[in-house]
Formats: structure tokens, C-alpha cells, sequence
């Protein structure tokens, strides 16, 4: 197995190994270490499916739900669809890729739910032949960036995400009634800290609403600045999506969002599983707490 770097302050390309494949302990083992150490690790021309996508996820921990099935329709399936083909291989209809803009958004993974996902797991089958990337930045580099009071001022505050708070903000029409009913905010810890490396990192995006127990005329601005400091223009890694590609990344330090395409000329089909975290962050602690 071999590891690349593929940005200066996070990211590695993982070569040598094919996922579909059972996986040595010695192997997982590396690639345990390497999502830990470099937050996102992308796997070039796999040869993938479902079955092999799950199984390989659930080496990590326990599978997460998909969310848009399991609030929606109260299914319980842990393979999403990310893009605009359904299940039986037609595009979608207008309302779902019009839903889907809201993950153009600066974001973690559920970090609307009580336990926030760790690691999201994606897999190109179809891509657009222009445009459809996915962006990604780093809120552990961005935590080190922060001056000393800021750190001070954030260490123990919570901030509240909520879903539908961050998807009505494409449009009412983004979310069902039964999102509305069933998805509630949540609190969330304001910096987190990686259990293996000790590494500590801003927990922060579009899902966050308000600071508890502060100010919205306050809350806002501080939220803003925390998100535009992790989303540097020139500190974002712009992934242009081959097929094959298979990318994880860690959700407990990483914000990313689609990009863009036109939908209705071209296909995108990509499947994503994630691995539930350990437990409410909210119950998490710092070195020093």
C-alpha cells in the first residue's frame, strides 16, 4: 500500500489496494491510521459495489442510516444515492435535485443528528463530463489558524444544527412534512478534539443555527467567520470525480460540499455509506476539561 499526499495541510491518495476485496488486518489497519492522520483518503479506479462498499464500511463501525429515506419514509437503508439517477436507474424528479442543492453548502454529515456521522464513504459510478465536484477544507488547520482568545472564547461553547433550518434555506419546498416533524436540533460541541492524534478542530457549518446561550447579533458573525476560516478559497481541495473513485472522509473534522452541474444533460450516480460516531460530541472532552 502506498500513501500520497494530495494537499499540504490534509488528504492522501491510497494506492495498491482494491477495496472489493476482504482486507488483511495488517492493511485496514493502515488505512484505519491514514483517515486519522490525513482526514480524507481517496481510492483511484475501484472496481466497487454494494456489497463490498458495506462490508468495508462496517469495518469501521456501526453503519448510519440515510437520513432522506429514514425521516421521509421511515426506511431504513444505509446505501444513499448522491446525484440524480434513482434505484432503478432513471433520473429523479425535479423536486429531489432541486433538494439536493442544499448539500452545495459548506457542511458535515448529519452533524443534525444527536450522534453526528465519522466518516462518510463515496463511490463514482457516473460523473458529468464538466462540473459535479466535491470541495473539501479542513476545520482541524482551520482550529490552528485561530488566534489564542478565539480558541479560548470557543472551547467550550455549543452550537445547535438543524436540518431543516439549513435546507429551508434553499426553499420551504426542500423538506417534507415529515422531516419537519421528526428532525429536531441538536447540540453539538463547538470544537472537538480527534481521540487517536489529540488533533483539535472547529465543528461548525451550514447546519448550525445559534450558539447556545448567545446572542444571535453575536452568534451569527462568530459562526460565519469560524465556517469562511476553514472554507479558505485557497486552502479548499477541489475534487474533480472519476469513476472508480472511491473517497472517505472524516466528518468529525472536515466540511465539504457538492458543486454544481446540469442535471438534465448529464447523469451523476454515486453511492455513499457513513459510520455512525462513537457518541454524542456533546459528551465529548477536551485534554484539558
Amino acid at each position: 500500500m502506498k500513501i500520497d499526499p494530495i494537499h499540504a495541510e490534509f488528504g492522501a491518495r491510497i494506492s495498491g489496494v482494491d477495496l472489493a476485496l476482504p482486507l488483511d488486518k495488517n492493511t485496514f489497519n493502515q488505512i484505519d491510521d491514514a483517515i486519522n492522520r490525513y482526514s480524507l483518503l481517496l481510492f483511484e479506479n475501484q472496481q466497487m459495489n454494494d456489497a463490498a462498499h458495506l462490508d468495508f464500511t462496517r469495518r469501521f463501525g456501526e453503519l448510519e442510516e440515510e437520513h432522506l429515506s429514514y425521516y421521509s419514509r421511515g426506511v431504513v437503508t444505509y446505501i444513499g444515492r448522491v446525484g440524480n439517477i434513482d434505484i432503478d436507474g432513471n433520473k429523479v424528479s425535479v423536486r429531489q435535485v432541486k433538494a439536493s442543492t442544499g448539500n452545495e453548502m459548506w457542511h458535515s454529515d448529519s452533524s443534525f443528528r444527536e450522534i453526528p456521522a465519522m466518516y462518510s464513504m463515496l463511490c463514482a459510478y457516473e460523473v458529468p463530463d464538466e462540473a459535479g465536484e466535491t470541495e473539501f477544507a479542513s476545520a482541524r488547520a482551520a482550529y490552528q489558524r485561530l488566534d489564542q482568545s478565539t480558541q479560548q472564547q470557543i472551547e467550550n461553547l455549543v452550537g445547535i444544527h438543524d436540518y431543516i433550518f439549513s435546507r429551508t434555506r434553499v426553499g420551504e419546498d426542500a423538506v417534507t412534512e415529515n422531516q419537519r416533524t421528526y428532525m429536531h436540533p441538536v447540540r453539538q460541541r463547538l470544537v472537538r478534539q480527534n481521540p487517536v492524534t489529540g488533533e483539535r478542530n472547529v465543528f461548525v457549518g451550514s447546519h448550525v443555527k445559534e450558539i447556545e446561550g448567545m446572542p444571535d447579533a453575536e452568534a451569527r458573525p462568530l459562526i460565519d467567520r469560524l465556517i469562511a476560516e476553514v472554507t479558505r478559497p485557497e486552502l479548499v481541495y477541489r475534487h474533480r470525480w472519476r469513476v472508480g473513485d472511491f473517497m472517505i472522509w472524516d466528518n468529525r473534522c472536515m466540511l465539504h460540499r457538492g458543486c454544481g452541474y446540469d442535471a438534465d444533460k448529464y447523469r451523476r450516480r454515486m453511492h455513499q455509506t457513513r459510520v455512525r460516531g462513537y457518541g454524542p460530541s456533546i459528551a465529548e472532552t477536551l485534554d484539558n476539561d
